[in-house]
This record gives C-alpha cells, sequence and structure tokens, in this order.
C-alpha cells in the first residue's frame, strides 16, 4: 500500500468515527460531513449523498437533511462502528456468551469464559478465552457488525467456539445422541438452537439449554 493510500484510509476512517460519533450524540458538525464527503470524493467515490454534500452550500442544508446525508454515506462507504465506540454491541457479545456458556461443562469446560477484544487484529474483533487460559478464535473472530442482532450475535459466537474446539481437540462437539451426528449452531426461525440434520433436521436443544436436552436423552 502506497503511502498516499494509507493517510487516506486513515484520514478518512478517523472522519467516518467523528461523523458516527456526533450522530450518535446527536452532535454532528457539518464540517465533518463535508470533509468526510470530499475525501471520498477525492478517491473516486461517489454516490449521490456524497454529490450532494460536496455540490451544496451546508449552510442552506437543514440540520435534519445533514443527518440523514451523513447516515448515507456512512452506510456507502461501508462504515462499521467498533466496540469502542459501540459498545452496546460488546455488551450485547457478553450476553451472548454467558448464554452459550451454560453449554460449554458438556464439553467439560468449567469456570467463566470471557470476551477478549482483539486490538491487534483487523478489523478489530473479540473472541472468547476460557478459564484455563485457552483462546477461542478459530476460523475468524466476531465482528462488531454481527453484535447488532442478539440472535445473530449467539448464533455467530456458538459457531466460533464450537469449531475452535473441534480444532482443539479433534472432537465433534456437540453430538445428537439420537442420530450420533454432530450438531451445528444455527438461527432457526430466529432463534439460536442446536441443529441435528438426522431425519430431515430437528432442533436438538435451543442454545444454553444443551446439558437439559442431553440429560432427557439419557433418561430415555
Amino acid at each position: 500500500m502506497s503511502n498516499a493510500m494509507a493517510e487516506h484510509e486513515a484520514a478518512t476512517e478517523q472522519l467516518k468515527r467523528r461523523v458516527y460519533l456526533g450522530l450518535r450524540e446527536d452532535n454532528l458538525d457539518p464540517r465533518d460531513v463535508v470533509a468526510l464527503a470530499c475525501e471520498l470524493l477525492d478517491w473516486s467515490h461517489c454516490t449521490e449523498a456524497i454529490g450532494e454534500v460536496v455540490e451544496r452550500n451546508p449552510a442552506e442544508v437543514s440540520a435534519a437533511e445533514m443527518t440523514a446525508l451523513a447516515r448515507r454515506i456512512l452506510d456507502d462507504a461501508g462504515f462499521e462502528p467498533g466496540f469502542d465506540i459501540a459498545p452496546e454491541r460488546l455488551e450485547t457479545l457478553r450476553a451472548a456468551l454467558r448464554i452459550v456458556a451454560r453449554d460449554l461443562p458438556t464439553h467439560g469446560i468449567g469456570g467463566e469464559p470471557e470476551i477478549e477484544v482483539l486490538e491487534d487484529c483487523f478489523p478489530v474483533g473479540a473472541g472468547v478465552r476460557v478459564a484455563s487460559g485457552n483462546r477461542l478464535t478459530w476460523g475468524g473472530h466476531i465482528l462488531p457488525g454481527m453484535c447488532d442482532d442478539p440472535t445473530t450475535a449467539l448464533t455467530s459466537l456458538t459457531i466460533t467456539i464450537q469449531h475452535s474446539l473441534l480444532e482443539q481437540t479433534r472432537q465433534v462437539w456437540p453430538v445428537c445422541p439420537r442420530h450420533d451426528l454432530g450438531v451445528h449452531g444455527s438461527d432457526r426461525d430466529g432463534q439460536a438452537v442446536w441443529w441435528c440434520a438426522g431425519d430431515g433436521g430437528h432442533v436438538l436443544a435451543p442454545v444454553g439449554e444443551l446439558s437439559r436436552a442431553l440429560g432427557r436423552c439419557r433418561h430415555k
């Protein structure tokens, strides 16, 4: 990457963050929106919203219009706020971990796992560290954009944990007692579940209730 491109990306990212925070905190500075639009336009990134901001006199654009244009520009640029400026995403992920952690004892994992923000990754994401110290991030880390919806966050986290444990132990987990098949974290009708493909597919248990389901199967 050239120095010019690196400087452009750094400047653009900083402006995106300022515009996002201005929207979030209801103190948007129109100058930041104009600067971001110009920076994007300079590198041939032109959309209708960018063109409108660049061409119009900011003094003639109402606050409501500028807010709408700023949101469109961030969307056009594919901006995803990180955990540091959208902390509710991190809280959603932590809540998801508390649910899937209830299933970990069925794999012999005790203690309280923690969400670990991976600052050394790009883009910055998150992984899981269990009480033993092992990091579960196989196949990639959880990105902030996965954490707007609780079900998506829980499903993504469940899949990451499951694949990481498979990579580390070479053992399939969990297993459907009825079909002797490995089950997978899946979003079914808006709920994160452990899904078995046997007999056309069925829910073994909602994520977080695996031990109860396995206990019922053993009892039967």
